[in-house]
Protein backbone atom coordinates (compact mmCIF):
# COMPACT_ATOMS: atom_id res chain seq x y z
CA UNK A 1 0.00 0.00 0.00
CA UNK A 2 1.59 3.56 -0.86
CA UNK A 3 0.26 7.05 0.01
CA UNK A 4 1.24 10.65 -0.90
CA UNK A 5 2.84 12.54 2.39
CA UNK A 6 4.01 16.17 2.48
CA UNK A 7 5.96 17.13 5.47
CA UNK A 8 6.07 20.95 4.53
CA UNK A 9 4.20 23.22 1.93
CA UNK A 10 5.74 23.97 -1.23
CA UNK A 11 5.71 23.35 -5.13
CA UNK A 12 4.94 19.98 -6.88
CA UNK A 13 9.05 18.89 -5.09
CA UNK A 14 7.29 18.22 -1.77
CA UNK A 15 4.60 15.39 -2.96
CA UNK A 16 6.36 12.08 -1.74
CA UNK A 17 5.48 8.53 -1.89
CA UNK A 18 5.36 6.33 0.80
CA UNK A 19 4.96 2.24 2.03
CA UNK A 20 2.44 2.56 4.07
CA UNK A 21 0.75 -0.31 6.47
CA UNK A 22 -2.68 0.33 7.65
CA UNK A 23 -4.21 -0.76 10.85
CA UNK A 24 -7.48 -2.88 10.99
CA UNK A 25 -10.79 -0.72 10.33
CA UNK A 26 -12.69 0.10 13.87
CA UNK A 27 -16.06 0.86 14.45
CA UNK A 28 -17.68 3.08 12.22
CA UNK A 29 -14.87 2.53 9.83
CA UNK A 30 -13.96 0.67 5.97
CA UNK A 31 -10.90 -0.34 4.70
CA UNK A 32 -11.22 0.77 0.68
CA UNK A 33 -9.05 -0.41 -1.85
CA UNK A 34 -8.79 2.84 -4.33
CA UNK A 35 -10.22 2.71 -7.98
CA UNK A 36 -9.26 6.50 -8.78
CA UNK A 37 -8.75 9.68 -7.34
CA UNK A 38 -9.56 13.17 -7.74
CA UNK A 39 -7.34 15.81 -8.57
CA UNK A 40 -8.98 19.22 -7.83
CA UNK A 41 -7.03 22.98 -7.94
CA UNK A 42 -8.24 23.04 -4.06
CA UNK A 43 -5.18 20.16 -3.29
CA UNK A 44 -2.51 22.66 -4.53
CA UNK A 45 -3.68 24.87 -1.96
CA UNK A 46 -3.41 22.42 0.28
CA UNK A 47 -0.08 21.88 -0.66
CA UNK A 48 1.33 25.16 -1.08
CA UNK A 49 0.15 26.39 2.23
CA UNK A 50 -2.34 28.91 1.31
CA UNK A 51 -4.58 26.64 3.13
CA UNK A 52 -2.40 25.74 5.86
CA UNK A 53 -2.12 22.04 7.34
CA UNK A 54 -0.54 20.15 10.12
CA UNK A 55 2.50 18.38 9.21
CA UNK A 56 2.87 15.63 8.12
CA UNK A 57 -0.22 15.20 5.84
CA UNK A 58 -1.63 12.84 3.58
CA UNK A 59 -3.46 14.88 0.49
CA UNK A 60 -6.52 14.62 -1.68
CA UNK A 61 -10.71 14.92 -0.89
CA UNK A 62 -12.25 12.86 -3.05
CA UNK A 63 -11.90 8.91 -4.38
CA UNK A 64 -13.39 6.15 -5.01
CA UNK A 65 -12.89 2.32 -4.87
CA UNK A 66 -14.44 -1.16 -3.45
CA UNK A 67 -14.39 -1.59 0.31
CA UNK A 68 -12.33 -4.74 1.60
CA UNK A 69 -13.11 -4.68 5.39
CA UNK A 70 -15.63 -3.70 7.71
CA UNK A 71 -15.07 -2.35 11.05
CA UNK A 72 -17.18 -4.00 14.10
CA UNK A 73 -21.03 -2.21 14.12
CA UNK A 74 -20.78 -1.38 10.53
CA UNK A 75 -24.24 -2.28 8.89
CA UNK A 76 -25.17 0.24 5.96
CA UNK A 77 -21.82 -1.07 4.20
CA UNK A 78 -20.51 -4.12 3.34
CA UNK A 79 -17.86 -5.93 1.68
CA UNK A 80 -17.78 -5.55 -2.37
CA UNK A 81 -20.06 -2.02 -1.87
CA UNK A 82 -18.88 0.68 -4.75
CA UNK A 83 -18.38 4.11 -2.70
CA UNK A 84 -16.97 7.22 -2.75
CA UNK A 85 -16.60 10.43 -1.02
CA UNK A 86 -15.21 14.29 -0.63
CA UNK A 87 -14.42 15.38 2.18
CA UNK A 88 -11.66 15.99 4.83
CA UNK A 89 -9.75 14.37 6.33
CA UNK A 90 -7.25 14.97 3.67
CA UNK A 91 -5.20 11.62 2.16
CA UNK A 92 -7.57 10.32 -1.01
CA UNK A 93 -3.77 10.37 -2.70
CA UNK A 94 -3.00 6.46 -1.09
CA UNK A 95 -3.83 3.21 -2.68
CA UNK A 96 -5.77 2.07 0.30
CA UNK A 97 -7.41 3.87 2.98
CA UNK A 98 -9.02 3.50 6.27
CA UNK A 99 -12.16 6.00 6.26
CA UNK A 100 -15.28 6.91 8.68
CA UNK A 101 -18.24 5.84 7.09
CA UNK A 102 -20.19 8.98 7.69
CA UNK A 103 -18.80 10.37 4.88
CA UNK A 104 -18.58 7.85 2.83
CA UNK A 105 -21.55 7.04 -0.17
CA UNK A 106 -22.38 4.25 -2.31
CA UNK A 107 -22.51 4.23 -6.25
CA UNK A 108 -25.00 2.84 -7.95
CA UNK A 109 -23.71 0.07 -10.01
CA UNK A 110 -24.26 2.18 -13.33
CA UNK A 111 -21.77 4.81 -12.82
CA UNK A 112 -18.20 3.83 -13.09
CA UNK A 113 -15.61 4.47 -10.12
CA UNK A 114 -13.49 6.44 -12.31
CA UNK A 115 -16.25 8.78 -13.28
CA UNK A 116 -17.67 8.61 -9.48
CA UNK A 117 -13.97 9.94 -8.39
CA UNK A 118 -13.93 12.95 -11.03
CA UNK A 119 -17.30 14.19 -10.04
CA UNK A 120 -17.60 14.08 -6.23
CA UNK A 121 -15.78 17.42 -5.29
CA UNK A 122 -17.02 19.32 -8.44
CA UNK A 123 -20.28 17.76 -8.53
CA UNK A 124 -21.46 18.06 -5.03
CA UNK A 125 -19.81 21.80 -5.08
CA UNK A 126 -22.38 22.26 -8.34
CA UNK A 127 -24.82 20.90 -6.37
CA UNK A 128 -24.51 23.39 -2.77
CA UNK A 129 -24.08 26.28 -5.65
CA UNK A 130 -26.88 25.74 -7.75
CA UNK A 131 -29.26 24.08 -4.87
CA UNK A 132 -28.53 25.51 -1.58
CA UNK A 133 -26.43 28.48 -1.75
CA UNK A 134 -28.49 30.48 -4.31
CA UNK A 135 -31.44 27.83 -5.29
CA UNK A 136 -31.50 29.34 -9.16
CA UNK A 137 -35.06 29.30 -11.15
CA UNK A 138 -36.15 28.40 -14.57
CA UNK A 139 -35.09 31.00 -17.18
CA UNK A 140 -32.95 32.86 -14.72
CA UNK A 141 -29.31 34.51 -16.88
CA UNK A 142 -26.43 33.22 -14.61
CA UNK A 143 -22.71 34.17 -14.58
CA UNK A 144 -20.13 31.80 -14.02
CA UNK A 145 -16.58 32.25 -14.18
CA UNK A 146 -14.17 29.61 -15.65
CA UNK A 147 -16.78 28.07 -17.68
CA UNK A 148 -14.36 25.56 -19.55
CA UNK A 149 -12.72 24.00 -15.88
CA UNK A 150 -13.65 21.02 -14.25
CA UNK A 151 -16.44 22.52 -12.17
CA UNK A 152 -17.58 24.70 -14.77
CA UNK A 153 -18.07 22.23 -17.79
CA UNK A 154 -20.62 19.89 -14.72
CA UNK A 155 -21.72 23.32 -13.38
CA UNK A 156 -22.98 24.70 -16.99
CA UNK A 157 -24.73 21.42 -17.96
CA UNK A 158 -26.65 21.10 -14.61
CA UNK A 159 -27.94 25.24 -15.07
CA UNK A 160 -28.61 24.35 -18.38
CA UNK A 161 -30.44 21.00 -16.96
CA UNK A 162 -32.54 23.61 -14.65
CA UNK A 163 -33.74 25.71 -17.62
CA UNK A 164 -31.07 28.68 -16.90
CA UNK A 165 -29.10 30.91 -19.33
CA UNK A 166 -25.45 30.76 -18.51
CA UNK A 167 -22.83 33.21 -19.48
CA UNK A 168 -19.50 31.62 -19.38
CA UNK A 169 -16.32 33.34 -18.89
CA UNK A 170 -13.06 31.19 -19.95
CA UNK A 171 -8.73 32.68 -20.13
CA UNK A 172 -8.66 31.66 -24.15
CA UNK A 173 -9.86 30.74 -27.09
CA UNK A 174 -9.17 27.07 -26.89
CA UNK A 175 -11.51 27.24 -24.10
CA UNK A 176 -14.50 28.71 -25.60
CA UNK A 177 -15.89 25.45 -27.74
CA UNK A 178 -15.18 23.27 -24.19
CA UNK A 179 -18.03 26.02 -22.97
CA UNK A 180 -19.98 25.86 -25.75
CA UNK A 181 -19.69 21.80 -25.61
CA UNK A 182 -20.81 22.10 -21.80
CA UNK A 183 -24.23 24.29 -22.27
CA UNK A 184 -22.62 27.72 -22.44
CA UNK A 185 -25.19 29.94 -24.16
CA UNK A 186 -22.47 32.96 -23.99
CA UNK A 187 -19.12 32.78 -23.94
CA UNK A 188 -16.73 35.92 -22.61
CA UNK A 189 -12.83 35.52 -23.22
CA UNK A 190 -12.13 37.81 -20.33
CA UNK A 191 -8.19 38.40 -21.64
CA UNK A 192 -9.59 39.87 -24.79
CA UNK A 193 -13.13 41.64 -23.30
CA UNK A 194 -14.18 43.47 -20.64
CA UNK A 195 -17.01 41.03 -19.45
CA UNK A 196 -18.61 43.26 -16.94
CA UNK A 197 -19.41 45.57 -20.02
CA UNK A 198 -20.47 42.25 -22.59
CA UNK A 199 -22.92 40.83 -19.66
CA UNK A 200 -24.16 44.47 -19.01
CA UNK A 201 -25.21 44.28 -22.98
CA UNK A 202 -26.05 40.79 -23.10
CA UNK A 203 -28.51 41.13 -20.13
CA UNK A 204 -29.95 44.64 -21.67
CA UNK A 205 -28.19 46.60 -18.74
CA UNK A 206 -30.07 44.89 -15.79
CA UNK A 207 -26.93 42.75 -14.74
CA UNK A 208 -27.23 39.08 -13.26
CA UNK A 209 -29.02 38.25 -10.07
CA UNK A 210 -25.98 35.92 -9.25
CA UNK A 211 -22.08 35.08 -10.15
CA UNK A 212 -20.41 32.10 -9.26
CA UNK A 213 -17.04 32.88 -9.24
CA UNK A 214 -13.61 30.08 -8.33
CA UNK A 215 -11.19 32.29 -10.18
CA UNK A 216 -11.11 35.06 -7.12
CA UNK A 217 -8.79 37.99 -7.18
CA UNK A 218 -8.51 38.75 -10.90
CA UNK A 219 -12.37 38.66 -11.58
CA UNK A 220 -13.81 39.81 -8.10
CA UNK A 221 -14.56 43.57 -8.31
CA UNK A 222 -15.44 43.34 -12.53
CA UNK A 223 -18.06 40.53 -11.11
CA UNK A 224 -19.70 42.93 -8.91
CA UNK A 225 -20.21 45.38 -11.41
CA UNK A 226 -22.16 42.75 -13.56
CA UNK A 227 -24.99 42.58 -10.62
CA UNK A 228 -28.19 43.53 -10.11
CA UNK A 229 -29.34 45.54 -7.12
CA UNK A 230 -29.41 42.86 -4.83
CA UNK A 231 -27.53 40.64 -6.40
CA UNK A 232 -25.58 37.55 -4.88
CA UNK A 233 -21.47 37.31 -5.32
CA UNK A 234 -20.58 33.68 -4.77
CA UNK A 235 -16.80 33.88 -4.00
CA UNK A 236 -16.01 29.66 -4.04
CA UNK A 237 -12.62 29.60 -5.19
CA UNK A 238 -8.96 31.63 -5.57
CA UNK A 239 -7.49 30.03 -8.91
CA UNK A 240 -6.08 34.03 -9.59
CA UNK A 241 -5.12 34.38 -5.66
CA UNK A 242 -6.89 34.86 -2.46
CA UNK A 243 -9.30 38.00 -2.38
CA UNK A 244 -7.99 41.49 -1.35
CA UNK A 245 -10.14 42.58 1.77
CA UNK A 246 -13.75 44.08 0.98
CA UNK A 247 -14.60 47.87 1.55
CA UNK A 248 -18.33 47.07 1.83
CA UNK A 249 -19.66 50.58 1.81
CA UNK A 250 -17.77 51.40 -1.58
CA UNK A 251 -18.22 47.69 -3.12
CA UNK A 252 -21.68 46.31 -1.75
CA UNK A 253 -23.84 48.89 -0.30
CA UNK A 254 -23.90 51.05 -3.24
CA UNK A 255 -26.35 47.99 -5.23
CA UNK A 256 -27.30 46.30 -1.40
CA UNK A 257 -25.29 43.38 -2.67
CA UNK A 258 -24.60 40.29 -0.73
CA UNK A 259 -21.57 38.46 -0.49
CA UNK A 260 -21.12 34.97 0.42
CA UNK A 261 -17.56 32.44 0.64
CA UNK A 262 -20.10 28.90 0.64
CA UNK A 263 -17.38 25.71 1.61
CA UNK A 264 -18.85 22.23 1.17
CA UNK A 265 -19.00 21.29 4.73
CA UNK A 266 -21.67 23.69 5.44
CA UNK A 267 -23.84 22.47 3.11
CA UNK A 268 -23.31 18.35 3.66
CA UNK A 269 -22.36 18.79 7.32
CA UNK A 270 -24.39 15.22 7.76
CA UNK A 271 -24.96 12.12 5.86
CA UNK A 272 -28.81 12.88 5.67
CA UNK A 273 -27.70 16.51 3.47
CA UNK A 274 -24.57 13.96 2.02
CA UNK A 275 -26.64 11.40 0.68
CA UNK A 276 -29.62 13.97 -0.84
CA UNK A 277 -26.59 15.62 -2.82
CA UNK A 278 -24.64 12.68 -4.11
CA UNK A 279 -28.33 10.71 -4.80
CA UNK A 280 -29.29 14.43 -6.81
CA UNK A 281 -25.90 14.05 -8.78
CA UNK A 282 -25.68 10.38 -9.44
CA UNK A 283 -29.00 10.79 -11.52
CA UNK A 284 -27.85 13.81 -13.49
CA UNK A 285 -24.73 11.29 -14.77
CA UNK A 286 -27.37 8.79 -15.24
CA UNK A 287 -30.11 10.71 -17.00
CA UNK A 288 -27.26 12.36 -19.05
CA UNK A 289 -28.44 15.57 -18.20
CA UNK A 290 -24.61 16.06 -16.93
CA UNK A 291 -22.26 14.02 -19.11
CA UNK A 292 -18.50 13.14 -18.12
CA UNK A 293 -15.36 13.34 -20.16
CA UNK A 294 -12.14 12.59 -18.29
CA UNK A 295 -9.71 15.12 -19.44
CA UNK A 296 -6.37 13.00 -18.60
CA UNK A 297 -4.98 10.36 -16.09
CA UNK A 298 -2.46 10.20 -13.84
CA UNK A 299 -0.47 7.17 -12.17
CA UNK A 300 0.03 7.77 -8.16
CA UNK A 301 3.74 7.77 -8.74
CA UNK A 302 3.14 10.52 -10.97
CA UNK A 303 1.94 12.91 -9.23
CA UNK A 304 3.98 15.74 -9.71
CA UNK A 305 3.42 15.91 -12.64
CA UNK A 306 -0.18 16.02 -12.13
CA UNK A 307 0.17 18.78 -9.59
CA UNK A 308 2.48 20.98 -12.58
CA UNK A 309 -0.16 20.60 -15.44
CA UNK A 310 -2.89 21.45 -12.63
CA UNK A 311 -1.14 25.17 -11.76
CA UNK A 312 -0.31 25.33 -15.92
CA UNK A 313 -3.65 25.33 -16.61
CA UNK A 314 -3.01 22.12 -18.96
CA UNK A 315 -5.77 20.02 -17.11
CA UNK A 316 -8.47 20.94 -19.78
CA UNK A 317 -11.44 18.95 -17.82
CA UNK A 318 -11.97 16.55 -14.97
CA UNK A 319 -8.73 14.66 -14.21
CA UNK A 320 -8.24 11.71 -11.55
CA UNK A 321 -5.11 10.04 -10.56
CA UNK A 322 -4.93 5.99 -10.51
CA UNK A 323 -3.47 3.75 -7.82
Amino acid sequence: MKAVKIKKNGGPEVLDIEEINLRKPIKDEVLIEHAAIGLNYIDTYHRSGLYPLMYPSGLGMEASGVIKEVGPDVSNFSVGDKVAYAAVPLGAYSSHRIYKTKNLVKVPQEIDLRIAAAIMTKGLTTYYLLHKTYPVFGNETILFHAAAGGVGQIFCQWAKSLGCKVIGTVGSEEKVEIAKKNGCDEIINYNKEDFAKKVMEITDGKGVPVVYDGVGKSTFEKSLECLRTRGMMISFGNASGALDPINVPKMLQPKGLFFVRPAMGQYLGTNEELNEAAKILFEKISSGKVKIEIFKEYKLDNIKQAHTDLENRKILGPAIIVP
